[in-house]
């Protein structure tokens, strides 16, 4: 449908403008003259479909200079809020305004600094304050034995949740003081892996590797998640480098011994 902005004779869009647009429209498709599938969704149903827009988000940012598409995914993940909302509001649970209003009202309250006159020093002391004034909600919503550990979701992918809970231990005061600490761990956890003497071993030793890898990763303050994509795009593109090379001389990759494999991985760099 055209938009009635541009000065022709369309009918007028069926959504208003700005934020409420998107809300408006995820009403209409849940009404009852609405769209079949979109009322047969759950909360349950929709849960997928948020983790697929979120990581095409993510996918749109690290592709980077392309603010079109870029709009496009954060559209479809603001789409599953509204449906999220919408299916709430209908229920008589809470609507799109009191998502809105609480998210406002809790970013006031963490954020003292900015909204009333409390004052930090830097990034760290906000970031140590916020753990603390998460400690006493949950103190006052009757968790006190919730630790700072426990507010990362454990649904997280393995390396974002590892990630999550050493920033949440590093804000409370635990962590290593340096990166040269950190590294250290590092090759205590490969020495360990190295002479690990059954499976059972190897797979804790494993872990227990990337768990140091992860913290070496966060004490330069790198993302062990972008940096572990950047390292796979890499590879990616140089493994289709090396395949267009073996293809253009007709030969298949059993054909070659290893040492001949690497001399070809080598040419690609």
């Amino acid at each position: 449908m055209s938009d009635s902005r541009d000065g022709d004779s369309s009918p007028e869009r069926p959504y208003p403008d700005g934020v409420p647009a998107v809300f408006e429209i995820a009403r209409r498709l849940r009404a009852p003259d609405g769209c079949p599938w979109d009322r047969e969704q759950t909360p349950a149903s929709l849960r997928p479909y948020l983790l697929e827009e979120t990581y095409e988000l993510l996918e749109a940012i690290d592709m980077g200079h392309d603010d079109q598409k870029v709009i496009e995914e954060l559209g479809d993940v603001l789409l599953q809020v509204a449906m999220h909302s919408a299916i709430a509001e209908e229920e008589g649970r809470f609507d799109a305004a009191t998502v809105s209003e609480a998210a406002a009202a809790k970013m006031v309250a963490r954020h003292p600094h900015v909204f009333a006159d409390e004052q930090v020093a830097n990034a760290e002391e906000v970031l140590a304050n916020w753990e603390q004034r998460k400690a006493d909600e949950a103190a006052r919503a009757g968790r006190e034995q919730e630790t700072p550990l426990d507010r990362v979701p454990i649904a997280l992918p393995a390396l974002a949740w590892t990630y999550g809970m050493q920033k949440r231990a590093a804000r409370v005061g635990f962590d290593f003081e340096t990166p040269a600490q950190a590294a250290g761990a590092i090759a205590e956890e490969a020495q360990e892996l190295a002479g690990a003497q059954d499976r059972e071993q190897a797979f804790r030793e494993v872990g227990d590797l990337l768990f140091a890898m992860v913290t070496m990763s966060r004490k330069l303050r790198i993302d062990p998640e972008d940096a572990l994509r950047s390292a796979g795009q890499r590879f990616r593109d140089r493994f289709a480098a090396m395949d267009r090379d073996l293809r253009e001389r007709g030969v298949s990759y059993r054909e070659l011994d290893p040492t001949e494999l690497a001399a070809v991985w080598d040419r690609t760099r």
